[in-house]
């Protein structure tokens, strides 16, 4: 029987998964696992191609084999994520938006992603590098725990060199597995239900290395040969091969690019690689791959992985197993492709949320559910969310799925991530960076007032969470959505008011000093409408006639009026923080 050590949380979809890779891995060594000591050591892997900004959708092919890594490590097993890096693929197009990228790129397509220069300006020595730079920095960030395997460096360094001789030998094979899709239709199309953004659809492809030539014969080619050699001569793959000698590995290719021909002996020649629906199922049974998920672009009828199912067979290896990971969408995705040219990466995801919300939106939903991550105002309910769950987790009160979710989030089987001392409401923060335009002592001055009883006495106890609201202030808010507050009072407005009107405002600020805290002040502004209208400040909604929620609207907008000069604006109780009570009397004219 299978020794699969019990979980560390409630179930939920990582442990099942957890489950069933164990078992997986002990069915492929039989009667060699006695206890967990003994057991083997388990891989998952993820694969990448930094063939441009690596995007939020990427991020699942990382996250899910990461979290599941991460629930074997707490059991005590030793396991492996693997991440290999595709840098040794075709550059198959020039990115839009990537800054210091003009069509002149263009000249590169077809040389591997690491003999393309860097985008202009970039510190590292080619584009694959600067590229897998940022995505490294952001997984450090979150936290993922991962070997990194450079495809240029096994494919240059011969490494692979006994899988591609073993391919070639079983070429005809390989040919026969590949045959039995290449005359199927493909399925038809669903109608989508809404239109999707350009950039919502970049996002939900892959690589591209899905629909890559998978090494059919061609005019002057020698017949089904799984390799293609970078040229020689301007190192592309655009070459046939034209001759090949099973006894002595002797290879002829001639480049359709530049003209170039020469001759190698394959078993000494490193500048080439197997076509992807070989390379990938090589290195599934090269590395023991145990679990890996596959994006869609990868998992419909005779794409790479089912095919590669069939071809894993050939180098001695099994399939992984491993779920379809669904789409990854981005709320806020129109506005922020047209002013920046792409797809959102998870530094920029980083640069606006706590690396624990990232993870929660990942570990929270199973692989083939897909979701949205916020850019837009939506970021605010998702932290309101997840303070509540966090809150719930604190008290007890929360449920299993939920704890398990949110022990995912916020650590790894190495510990605790970092987390804001002080986190205070993602929305009051981002109000307060809002108002205060940067001045970091106006921001301090409005956090110490949110509680009297528990002033925050540094910015630092609000950190990095407050810098992430400030981020996403700053970037993400357009102009006219930002608030300004009146540098004089509105005297038109005031003079026109009723006799209401005048005493809703006389009623706030009789109250202003006694209730000057964000829950004081919360209080006081849905109070004063309730007790204009005869009741108790205190009554709750169901003690009360419709009719209050009207008039707080209405009293709510005469205030946005006369501080900001809109109809809405940040929370009121935050809003009057940050303007003081000496500016607040004097713009509601006092």
């Amino acid at each position: 029987m299978p020794i699969v050590a019990q979980s560390t949380e409630t179930t939920d979809w990582v442990s099942r998964f957890a489950d069933e890779v164990i078992e997986e891995s002990e069915r492929r060594a039989p009667g060699t696992v006695t206890s967990v000591a003994t057991a083997p050591v388990v891989v998952v892997a993820s694969g990448l191609s930094p063939s441009g900004p690596i995007h939020l959708g990427n991020l699942r092919e990382v996250m899910t084999p990461h979290l599941v890594a991460d629930e074997i490590r707490r059991r005590g097993r030793q396991v492996r994520h693997l991440i290999s890096w595709d840098d040794y693929d075709r550059f198959r197009k020039v990115p839009a938006g990537v800054a210091g990228v003009d069509s002149s790129w263009a000249e590169h397509i077809g040389k591997p992603l690491t003999s393309v220069p860097a985008p202009a300006g970039s510190t590292y020595p080619n584009w694959a590098e600067h590229f897998k730079a940022a995505m490294v920095e952001a997984l450090a960030e979150l936290g993922v725990e991962f070997d990194g395997i450079s495809q240029t460096a096994q494919y240059t360094a011969g490494v692979y060199r006994e899988q591609i001789l073993h391919a070639i030998r079983h070429r005809a094979d390989i040919d026969a597995i590949l045959d039995q899709y290449r005359t199927k239709k493909a399925p038809a199309k669903q109608k989508q239900q809404k239109p999707v953004d350009e950039a919502e659809l970049e996002a939900a492809e892959g690589s591209g290395a899905a629909g890559e030539d998978d090494g059919s014969s061609g005019a002057g080619s020698v017949g089904y040969f799984p390799y293609k050699p970078y040229c020689g001569n301007c190192d592309k793959d655009l070459t046939t091969v034209t001759s090949y000698d099973d006894d002595t590995t002797e290879l002829t290719y001639s480049c359709t690019a530049c003209g170039f021909s020469e001759t190698v002996r394959l078993n000494e020649f490193n500048r080439g690689k197997l076509v992807w629906k070989v390379d990938w199922p090589m290195r599934w049974a090269y590395e023991g791959v145990v679990f890996e998920p596959s994006g869609v672009d990868h998992s419909s009828p005779g794409s790479s992985f089912q095919v590669g199912g069939q071809i894993v067979g050939i180098f001695g290896g099994k399939q992984p197993i491993g779920p379809m990971y669904a789409f990854v969408g981005i709320s806020g995705m129109a506005k922020m492709s047209s002013s920046r040219g792409g797809v959102p990466t998870p530094g920029d995801a980083l640069k606006i949320m706590e690396p624990q919300l990232l993870r929660w939106l990942y570990a929270r939903r199973r692989p083939n559910q897909s979701f949205k991550i916020a850019f837009d105002q939506e970021i605010q309910r998702l932290y309101d969310e997840w303070d509540k769950l966090d809150g719930k987790v604190a008290d007890g009160s929360a449920l299993p799925a939920d704890v398990a979710g949110h022990s995912r989030a916020v650590r790894t089987a190495g510990g605790d991530l970092p987390r804001t001392a002080r986190p205070l409401p993602y929305r009051t923060l981002a109000s307060v960076a809002d108002i205060t335009a940067g001045h970091q002592d106006q921001a301090l001055r409005i956090l110490s007032e949110l509680d009297p009883e528990n002033p925050i006495g540094s910015l630092d106890e609000a950190r990095p969470r407050y810098d992430k609201a400030e981020a996403w202030i700053n970037n993400h808010v357009p102009a006219d959505q930002r608030t300004i507050v009146r540098e004089e009072p509105d005297a038109e407005l005031l003079k026109s008011l009723d006799e209401a009107s005048q005493q809703s405002l006389r009623l706030l600020l009789d109250g202003l000093a006694e209730h000057w805290s964000l829950d004081g002040l919360t209080h006081l502004v849905y109070g004063v409408p309730k007790v204009q209208a005869g009741f108790s400040a205190d009554a709750t909604p169901k003690e009360l006639p419709p009719e209050i929620k009207t008039a707080q609207r209405t009293f709510f907008a005469l205030l946005y009026h006369l501080l900001v000069g809109r109809d809405t604006g940040p929370r009121l109780p935050t809003l009057l923080l940050a303007v003081g009570q000496e500016r607040v009397r004097a713009l509601l004219g006092e």
